[in-house]
């Protein structure tokens, strides 16, 4: 019966568990991903319009809609309340694939020797598309800016406006084409370059609200946006200089159109 009973008997091995190391979406994992990030920020946006809209009163023609979307109080809500939408996606994006937020999106603080190159940059860049607009004759600015910031200073809203597109948008479109697009894509076979031509089309993509000119420089302003953030591996600078260029653009709209 001895022989049975084993003399040592086996323990059994513990069970080791292994996490699954981070990752970063490619290509295809990034533009499905940005599809969903993109959509969060539509429905986000549009509750705040769809808001507006029903509490509109009178007749609820197509005028009176567009009036309602243009309206400097919805479009500067619209662009705050698609911020938490956006963060939230692309929270959900980034924990799925297992790298800390900040280390995905690049949120390390920018020295202040790549802040002054960026705005010594953007400003020259900028100043070249204004002497290209003036020797054209065309406006400086374009019409929408002004028709939104009388619209927000007759609500009273004027502030609001300002945090919109000063701290809001740039938060939004920056962690989402520098930060989130830039990133997947600069790891595909796209590379640094083909990831920052791309991030910077899907951003232009974003402003369709100006017509052809300033959609161009909008354009060249994502390559720079895009060269600065592969340069300097910092999302928050390109935050950044996107605020101080959008609190640029209202000041020179209300210098230019004594609003």
């Amino acid at each position: 019966m001895d022989s049975l009973t084993p003399a040592d008997p086996v323990t059994p091995a513990p069970i080791i568990r292994t996490e699954r190391p981070p990752r970063i979406w490619k290509f295809w994992g990034t533009l499905l991903w940005g599809l969903f990030v993109f959509a969060a920020m539509f429905v986000g946006q549009l509750a705040v319009i769809g808001w507006f809209i029903l509490r509109q009163e009178g007749p609820l023609d197509m005028a009176a809609m567009i009036r309602v979307v243009g309206g400097g109080l919805t479009i500067s809500l619209s662009v705050i309340t698609g911020l938490p939408a956006v963060l939230a996606a692309l929270w959900v994006a980034i924990r799925i694939s297992g790298t800390p937020f900040a280390d995905y999106l690049a949120l390390r603080w920018p020295s202040w020797r790549s802040l002054l190159f960026g705005a010594i940059a953007l400003f020259v860049l900028v100043m070249g598309w204004d002497m290209v607009s003036r020797a054209t004759g065309r406006e400086v600015e374009p019409g929408f800016m002004g028709d939104v910031l009388k619209s927000a200073r007759a609500a009273g809203a004027l502030w609001l406006l300002l945090f919109a597109f000063c701290v809001a948008a740039p938060i939004s479109e920056e962690f989402f084409a520098r930060g989130f697009l830039y990133r997947g894509w600069s790891e595909s076979f796209l590379g640094p370059i083909g990831a920052i031509f791309l991030s910077s089309l899907v951003w232009t993509v974003l402003h369709l609200q100006y017509d052809w000119f300033f959609l161009c420089e909008v354009f060249s302003i994502g390559l720079l946006l895009g060269y600065l953030r592969y340069r300097f591996n910092s999302t928050w600078l390109t935050v950044i200089l996107h605020g101080m260029n959008n609190f640029a653009a209202v000041v020179q709209t209300i210098l230019l159109t004594g609003q």
